[in-house]
């Protein structure tokens, strides 16, 4: 029997990764997730979204009132990263006002709901020197929260891909709330890779030659990587999934791309997830994707503040024994 339910919005949803590592984390504590409001402008990722979770996403969040936006317990957001031009003079929600980051406070302004987590790139820490990231946790603070962020990596959360990505905790009140800490080993690539692979996954002969020439792997199975210079390297995990990235950006063993069921599960997205979409969007959208087991890590330490028939000091202790690092 589940105890409690609780409610979430699921906004700049995407793929849904974010729900994904939600309602993992309540089956584990026996709490009934319930998604009141996902939403996100990409018709794609609306196709993505409906065909997995029985929902389709509102369009888009701009134009939707936040009096119409359904009270929630949780406020999810992976927000675009925006070039913030607009920021200016430290005003809180006015010098936020034109970018999508003021749809969100807009709507915790609102709806208060008890928490809230935010996503984004590593880069959002240092951009304008930092003074992006001080508007932003200025803006959250002025609407009455407590919030607290910090920089993490999927590969310290089990998945086989470096991927950096800023988080933005907060609660209406002051919690005992720290982030996670590593939970190792990650995944081995073994467990990713699928065996067998379609012809048109594999690079030309050239690019496989020209790679080999240029670098030799002192792993197996890796994933070549290919920075800006034209540099090689080589690791037993992936670097970051990127939507914009070249054709041939990251390499198998040097010799064929990943399959669109290999970049969800780097993403952390289980098996049962099904692919709608052509391989591009795939692509794109697993580009642009949350790391489930990053967040659903996250989930896990914040949930006993957000769920009542949770105690904390009990849920963490056992949290601590089960992923403590190794």
């Amino acid at each position: 029997m589940k105890n409690e339910t609780l409610r979430f919005i699921d906004l700049f949803c995407g793929i849904g990764g974010f729900r994904i590592a939600f309602e993992e984390a309540c089956n584990l504590h026996n709490i009934s997730p319930k998604c009141v409001l996902s939403s996100d402008i990409d018709k794609y990722c609306q196709d993505s979204y409906e065909a997995n979770f029985g929902e389709r996403p509102v369009g888009d969040i701009t134009s939707v009132e936040e009096t119409q936006v359904p009270d929630h317990d949780i406020l999810f957001a992976g927000f675009p990263c925006q070039p913030f031009s607009i920021i200016g003079q430290m005003k809180g929600l006015n010098d936020i006002r034109g970018t999508l980051f003021f749809d969100i406070a807009r709507i915790l302004k609102a709806k208060r709901p008890r928490a809230f987590v935010l996503e984004n790139v590593k880069q959002l820490v240092g951009h304008d020197k930092g003074r992006t990231l001080k508007v932003i946790l200025k803006t959250l603070d002025d609407l009455g929260y407590y919030v607290q962020y910090s920089v993490l990596n999927a590969l310290d959360y089990g998945l086989p891909q470096k991927r950096e990505r800023v988080v933005i905790v907060g609660h209406t009140e002051p919690i005992l709330f720290s982030f996670p800490d590593p939970i190792k080993p990650y995944k081995p690539l073994f467990e990713i890779l699928e065996p067998e692979v379609d012809e048109k996954y594999f690079a030309s002969d050239h690019i496989k030659k020209k790679r080999k020439n240029k670098h030799k792997s002192s792993y197996y199975p890796s994933v070549w990587h290919e920075n800006k210079s034209g540099n090689i390297c080589s690791y037993p995990y992936s670097c970051a999934l990127r939507a914009g990235a070249s054709y041939n950006y990251l390499l198998v063993n040097g010799e064929r791309r990943l399959t669109p069921r290999e970049m969800l599960r780097l993403q952390g997205f289980p098996d049962w997830y099904k692919i709608v979409v052509s391989d591009a969007q795939l692509r794109k959208q697993a580009g642009n994707a949350v790391p489930v087991n990053l967040i659903k890590a996250v989930v896990l330490k914040l949930l006993p503040y957000v769920a009542s028939s949770l105690d904390a000091t009990t849920v963490l202790r056992e949290y601590d024994l089960k992923y403590r690092e190794v």
